[in-house]
């Protein structure tokens, strides 16, 4: 993994941080560098749950890698916004 890698990591973290926080209703509780951790957090946990429900092997688009991190993202995002309430 090199500079342009992390980069490129940072930049899609940071907008699916945004999308995510758009589609979960209420106030984000952090700033720019939480949102950009909730992005990268949800493309983890998008894919973890995508190798979970379908076989390793199978590969998916940059489209649906996107899509898998946005819903990572929703669900992290909701999760900290469950946790803070109480």
């Amino acid at each position: 993994m090199d500079l342009t890698d992390i980069i490129v990591a940072i930049v899609i973290g940071l907008i699916v941080g945004v999308i995510a926080g758009a589609i979960v209703p209420g106030r984000t509780p952090f700033g720019c560098i939480g949102t950009i951790l909730v992005g990268i957090g949800g493309g983890i946990l998008g894919n973890i749950l995508f190798d979970a429900i379908f076989d390793e092997g199978r590969e998916v688009s940059w489209i649906g890698s996107f899509l898998l991190a946005v819903v990572g993202a929703v669900i992290i995002l909701y999760v900290i916004r469950v946790v803070s309430k109480r």
